[in-house]
């Protein structure tokens, strides 16, 4: 006899997706599952415009364990994330976090990433659950030879998260960390609840917000702290739906969408996470300086904002035309914005038709080509 697989245990050729510690949960609260980058996610828990909502208004909760850890620790462990990243991870003061990107050698983007410097010699890498395995294997080839340890930690974590306006309030009267003192993008370690965790002020909703790491056996009592202590802010649990409608509207890039493979950084107008002035060489160096010379001379396209004139609601790999009828660019992520009222989208154009306002531009609907409104982005951006 064997032992049952426990819920982050890789999956087996026939247990089927993975599932995290707030299983459970999910299904007791009634939620929608979806297998999302191999784990049994939730998709909604009720009314997606409502926890979209209710993230920009008061606060959701949300179960992140699928995203991937991995830790880095050594004498020279900063010196090989220099090497294995675009940014200048070195600099970075303990207790702070940076978003940065591990590229290949032309350039293409493998993942975009969040580094937490935990000590001199400790550093977390979160990377995106569908890319995990493919960035531990980066790292791990990227550091050889230097004194540094790459550890797979996916298993050692499970994450939740609090965002919105309301936030703040509701973990105060858990923790005793100094969550004033706290900047965005900066994490400490301390109690919630009684539970351990790394308590890192970053998110991927455009709101104010936390993201808690803690072991998967404590997440079932962490969840159960938060609802109850948020329940007077009207804090809900919160799905992977609108996490995504959250994040299209503040503008912030998804992998396997605005990021591939096939994009750069500076395709992706984020070409100030690539650190040049660095010391030493970091893989895809030479690609990317290639990258940013077009970029600032003759860029093909941009990644640009659509706002729909009317309700029809445009999908990723849409074609987007220009005034003559010629495709000029393409959707990349499409939804309704229950924030702006209409359906909104990103895209890349062709950079002459980027600038917010071009006129004419559409998006091939099934046939027909539906007015949009170039502009810039965030389409959204808090207060």
């Amino acid at each position: 006899m064997t032992d049952a697989p426990s819920p982050s245990s890789p999956p087996s050729a026939s247990s089927g997706p993975r599932r995290t510690a707030l299983d459970a949960t999910h299904r007791a609260l009634g939620a929608t599952m979806t297998d999302f980058a191999g784990w049994e996610m939730p998709l909604r828990y009720g009314s997606e415009r409502d926890e979209h909502t209710a993230v920009r208004t008061r606060a959701g909760l949300f179960d992140l364990s699928h995203m991937g850890e991995i830790t880095l620790t050594g004498p020279q462990a900063a010196a090989a994330l220099d090497r294995a990243l675009v940014g200048h991870l070195s600099a970075l003061a303990i207790g702070r976090a940076r978003y940065t990107m591990i590229c290949d050698a032309e350039g293409g983007i493998l993942d975009d990433l969040i580094v937490y410097r935990l000590g001199d010699q400790e550093f977390l890498v979160v990377a995106n659950a569908s890319n995990a395995q493919v960035v531990l294997d980066a790292l791990t080839e990227r550091a050889a030879g230097l004194d540094a340890a790459v550890r797979d930690d996916r298993d050692a974590y499970a994450l939740i998260a609090v965002q919105g306006p309301a936030s703040a309030t509701i973990l105060s009267g858990l923790t005793d960390a100094d969550l004033d003192g706290l900047k965005y993008y900066a994490g400490l370690p301390g109690t919630v609840a009684g539970v351990p965790a790394l308590i890192a002020r970053t998110g991927y909703t455009g709101e104010d917000g936390f993201e808690l790491f803690v072991s998967p056996k404590d997440a079932e009592r962490l969840w159960q702290a938060l609802t109850e202590a948020g329940a007077p802010a009207g804090l809900i649990p919160c799905g992977l739906s609108c996490r995504d409608t959250l994040r299209l509207e503040a503008g912030m890039p998804l992998y396997g969408h605005e990021l591939t493979r096939g994009t750069t950084p500076f395709d992706a107008g984020l070409g100030r996470v690539v650190k040049f002035g660095k010391p030493g060489d970091f893989t895809g160096r030479a690609a990317l300086e290639t990258a940013a010379r077009q970029a600032e001379t003759a860029p093909p396209r941009a990644l640009v904002g659509l706002v729909a004139a009317g309700r029809r609601v445009p999908r990723a790999g849409y074609a987007v035309v220009g005034a003559d009828g010629t495709v000029i660019g393409e959707v990349t992520s499409g939804a309704p914005s229950p924030t702006l009222g209409k359906p909104i989208a990103m895209a890349y154009v062709d950079a002459g038709h980027a600038a917010p306002g071009t006129a004419g531009v559409s998006v091939d609907i099934r046939g027909t080509h539906e007015p949009y409104e170039v502009v810039a982005l965030p389409f959204y951006k808090r207060r």
